[in-house]
């Protein structure tokens, strides 16, 4: 049996605790936002990027191996090159659920690594943007939701 895409995202966002890879040093990037948004909503958010040091007053790490004490979900904004070692990674940490966050253009979606989750028992979700179904994230990413559900494109 597999599981909906749409479950897939419920299970993520019931980890309070989370590894944010591949969020930028630039307090502008759209990246901080939406970490902004996961620290809003009362996350445990754990910056993973090697060459940052803390990302919005949390101290940041270079790997996901790097966390202490681990966390099950890993939440990424990397590009695909990147994300097909990220996955690695994850697998060797123990993480057992991934989001690959698209919002325009691929984002952080490889098919490679997507198969590389589903062979090694890795939850996946191969795309979509977080803020469209954080609680109260405000109506332009409700609005985008909207507009994905009348064109077919929304999970379910």
């Amino acid at each position: 049996m597999t599981t909906s895409t749409r479950n897939l995202i419920d299970n993520f966002l019931t980890q309070k605790r989370l590894a944010f890879v591949g969020v930028s040093r630039d307090p502008k990037n759209f990246s901080r936002t939406l970490f902004r948004e996961f620290q809003k909503q009362g996350f445990d958010v754990v910056p993973v990027n090697p060459n940052a040091t803390e990302v919005e007053g949390v101290p940041c790490v270079a790997t996901v191996q790097d966390i202490s004490p681990p966390v099950e979900s890993a939440y990424l904004m990397t590009s695909p090159d990147i994300t097909d070692q990220v996955i690695h990674d994850c697998a060797a940490a123990g993480i057992t659920q991934v989001w690959m966050h698209r919002g325009e253009g691929v984002g952080a979606v490889s098919q490679d690594a997507l198969e590389f989750c589903r062979a090694n028992g890795i939850n996946v979700v191969p795309g979509f943007c977080a803020f469209m179904f954080l609680p109260n994230a405000g109506f332009f990413h409700k609005a985008h939701g909207f507009v994905m559900k009348l064109t077919g494109a929304y999970p379910n």
